[in-house]
């Protein structure tokens, strides 16, 4: 039987873990007789010829690094059906019969269109945001979190000692899975995130006013990246109420990191995975996390399916922040 040959790459914004998943491709493939090629800068490695077998001292001690050792990028050209028949040709140039995708929705679309080129693809979700629909958890979320609740609880520490109101946001553009578990875990006084719309007076100020009769004078208002605006919503605070508001942008502190025990653990099975389904000859599919468990799904069910937000976790934030 022929030594099969399959490649790696990480594509879209990185995250933390993305290494772990990397490390686990490599590692997984060797095991099983396989050459593995390292495919650097996304989708443009592949039109580019940026690519390198890798060993497995390649993936040595990258475990706990945040980022991806393999660089990633966006491709506009890579949407051009030219292009993603040159890059089909190139992998059978290199012997290359299937590559393992890790990214979000729009890395998932490119390994679509390669496999639909004919080289087996496999997706696996790495984005901090946590806003892939058929998967309930994405590498590199559960460190994004932990570095946003370690900022806002430094943040906090300063408000109460000024009695002031901090408005921290953190990324989400379309999810706000980032903003609701943070707010939960700093006790902030109202979360606002762009799955529910929001009323200014009763959603921000109300909530402030009747958590001051309690006796509390220092407020943390946690708000998602899509909702954005808190520079304008500080202003608005200390006019209407007469309290000392400062906002502070996280920004892509939340990216970087080592990753957390969770991240490397999930990203170590996903890559697993994913080597296991190319090994079967499969492609098309993508690694998700169903009911707690390891599975997968084709991807144009995957791509076609609509987010749910989770409206129980919403209503205990909105019980237990008072």
């Amino acid at each position: 039987m022929a030594q099969k040959t399959i490649a790696v790459l990480t594509s879209g914004g990185d995250a933390p873990g993305m290494n772990a998943a990397v490390r686990a491709v490599v590692r997984s493939g060797i095991n099983r007789n396989m050459r593995v090629f390292g495919i650097y800068r996304g989708f443009n490695g592949l039109l580019n010829g940026d690519i390198e077998e890798m060993n497995l001292r390649s993936v040595s001690d990258i475990i706990g690094n945040g980022g991806t050792m393999l660089y990633t990028a966006r491709s506009e050209e890579f949407k051009q059906k030219e292009a993603q028949e040159r890059a089909a040709d190139f992998c059978r140039s290199k012997g290359i019969e299937g590559v393992v995708v890790i990214g979000g929705d729009g890395s998932f679309r490119g390994a679509r269109a390669l496999t639909a080129a004919g080289i087996n693809c496999i997706g696996v979700p790495g984005t901090i945001d946590n806003d892939i629909a058929c998967s309930e958890y994405t590498v590199g979320f559960d460190t994004a979190i932990n570095t946003a609740i370690d900022m806002v609880d430094r943040i906090r520490d300063t408000a109460q000692s000024h009695d002031r109101c901090s408005i921290v946001e953190v990324m989400g553009r379309r999810c706000g899975d980032i903003a609701l578990q943070t707010g939960i875990a700093a006790g902030a006084t109202a979360i606002l995130i762009p799955e529910v719309e929001y009323n200014t007076e009763r959603d921000v100020i109300a909530r402030i006013v009747n958590t001051q009769k309690t006796g509390k004078k220092h407020f943390v208002i946690v708000v998602a990246e899509g909702v954005g605006h808190v520079g304008d919503l500080a202003k608005y605070i200390e006019q209407r109420l007469g309290i000392e508001a400062r906002a502070t942008i996280l920004g892509h502190v939340q990216r970087g990191g080592s990753p957390t025990v969770r991240d490397r653990v999930v990203a170590s099975q996903m890559g697993y995975e994913a080597v296991s389904l190319l090994d079967q000859g499969l492609g098309n599919r993508v690694v998700v996390m169903r009911d707690g468990k390891i599975t997968d799904l084709d991807i144009n069910e995957a791509l076609d399916m609509e987010r749910v937000f989770d409206d129980k976790l919403y209503k205990v934030a909105m019980s237990v922040s008072i």
